[in-house]
């Protein structure tokens, strides 16, 4: 091997040696760059599902939990509280949950929820958002049928979360997804899959 020969081969290890170093880091300086573009832990929390252990929920009780920010009321009617005798169908401003963006197709029913015995609805009023409190308390006298009441501007929803007629919101409060993971666990925020 002569002298040219040897110079070229070197030329070549050398050339070689410095592009793959450059790749290897560029690859390493891209690393933290890319890392950077991922959400925070506080932004995946925020709109991450939220589990709802449901098993030593009585009849009759309502939990409260916070998904993305928004306060959810997860309410177990009890055999009374479904059986009761609906009011009018004209009592309500959309008594059979048309507006399509109230609630998943699933919910989209006479109870508005994927298990009757549950009722999963954001704690929000749709008028300006405030919580409403629940009273579940059947007055007929008063035609009260129980539900949730708006203390700030008088807004009323029944025992599936529709709107009376004459009140300041517009619509029913939303049925946000959700689905049973098991008969004692629902997920709130996803509802692939739901049953």
């Amino acid at each position: 091997m002569n002298e040219d020969d040897l110079d070229r081969n070197r030329r070549h290890f050398l050339t070689v040696a410095t592009a793959v170093t450059g790749v290897a880091g560029a690859g390493l300086v891209a690393i933290p760059f890319i890392s950077s573009l991922k959400p925070s832990a506080r932004a995946q929390a925020l709109g991450a599902p939220v589990e709802v252990p449901i098993g030593s929920l009585q009849g009759g009780e309502m939990i409260r939990v916070l998904w993305r920010g928004k306060l959810v009321f997860v309410l177990r009617r009890t055999e009374e509280m479904l059986a009761q005798d609906p009011l009018s169908a004209d009592e309500f401003k959309d008594p059979n949950s048309e507006v399509l963006d109230q609630q998943p197709d699933y919910a989209a029913n006479a109870t508005r929820s994927v298990r009757p015995e549950y009722l999963v609805v954001e704690g929000s009023c749709t008028h300006l958002g405030c919580a409403p409190i629940e009273d579940f308390e059947v007055r007929p006298a008063e035609g009260w049928g129980g539900g949730f009441f708006c203390p700030c501007h008088g807004s009323k929803f029944d025992l599936a979360g529709r709107v009376y007629k004459g009140v300041p919101a517009p619509t029913n409060l939303r049925v946000p997804p959700h689905r049973f993971v098991r008969d004692d666990l629902i997920l709130i925020g996803q509802d692939t899959g739901a049953a």
